[in-house]
């Protein structure tokens, strides 16, 4: 038998891949979510798998649990979310990092936080390298979710130095893929849906935004590749793919593939939308052996046909 699992935040999109892979390699997974954007339907196929478990609980609540590893990525994702109930996402970034260090620090288990890009914030450094300390708004309308992430990766780094904590930090960019949630006013499920609805495909600013596009599949074994990295790296490192492109681009690639109708409409700029963003991933490649195989083009038509099938 392989190990045993806690993966909190399991039944969201990237959860609930990780979920998936981990059961595949022969782990046993307890997956942990309390469905604020995390959707039932992500995980019910696993649900008959004898070594999978679910569990209904909130991260900002303690939890009891022996487990050999942790994957800690509850908290909403995507912009709408994280900015319906901001303390909230703030309390899930925080709270939730210090339960879970708690938790690993007890049992002694390995414990890996999904970070994110977002701690760049706006960045004056491109392509953004792990060293690169960020420039971030700290009362703007993005702070609960970039700051909840800069302070859950102090909490992370702290736990390691004073406690001996084994911890390990992914730093996340723009991911996409089958399971996300088609509300979720990220770009390229916002993009698709309206495309495949044949509704005006919304645009902000001039389109001239950047972002590099990686497909889940590539960052789930990113995740899993950092974990089983020796102790020594902790992180943080960039997981996502270096190949950037224009958020007008996108829209026109995405047109093209879903044979779609839809028109090009420009709306002003959301406050501090970052205009550039893509990873250095050099010390991801150096420590992890790991960069993205699966081209934009392959992976949007993976998307294209799940929203194809359950919208």
């Amino acid at each position: 038998m392989g190990k045993k699992i806690l993966v909190t935040g399991g039944a969201g999109f990237v959860g609930s891949h990780l979920c998936e892979r981990l059961l595949n390699e022969g782990n046993e997974v307890v997956c942990l979510d309390n469905y604020f954007t995390g959707q039932k339907r992500n995980i019910v196929h696993l649900l008959d798998h004898p070594y999978f478990e679910l569990v209904r609980h909130d991260v900002t609540m303690p939890f009891y649990i022996e487990v050999d590893e942790i994957y800690n990525l509850a908290c909403p994702a995507s912009p709408i979310h994280y900015q319906y109930n901001p303390i909230k996402t703030v309390k899930t970034s925080v709270m939730g990092a210090v339960n879970m260090l708690g938790l690993a620090k007890r049992i002694r288990a390995r414990i890996l936080q999904a970070s994110t890009s977002e701690v760049y914030g706006d960045p004056k450094v491109h392509p953004q390298t792990e060293d690169y300390w960020g420039h971030v708004n700290p009362i703007g309308e993005r702070a609960c979710y970039d700051e909840g992430k800069r302070a859950a990766e102090t909490l992370f780094v702290n736990y390691h130095r004073q406690n001996k904590v084994r911890i390990k930090i992914a730093r996340i960019f723009n991911t996409y893929g089958p399971r996300m949630h088609p509300n979720d006013g990220r770009v390229v499920s916002n993009f698709i849906v309206q495309a495949l609805q044949g509704e005006d495909i919304t645009i902000y600013g001039e389109g001239q935004q950047t972002r590099s596009f990686c497909y889940v599949d590539d960052l789930v074994e990113g995740l899993i590749r950092l974990m089983n990295s020796r102790d020594e790296f902790t992180g943080p490192v960039n997981l996502g793919n270096p190949a950037e492109f224009t958020i007008l681009q996108l829209a026109q690639r995405i047109i093209s593939l879903t044979g779609s109708s839809s028109s090009l409409v420009y709306r002003p700029l959301p406050s501090d939308d970052p205009m550039q963003r893509q990873p250095d991933i050099s010390l991801a490649k150096r420590e992890l052996g790991w960069q993205p195989s699966i081209p934009l083009e392959e992976g949007l038509r993976k998307t294209i046909d799940y929203f194809r099938d359950t919208l």
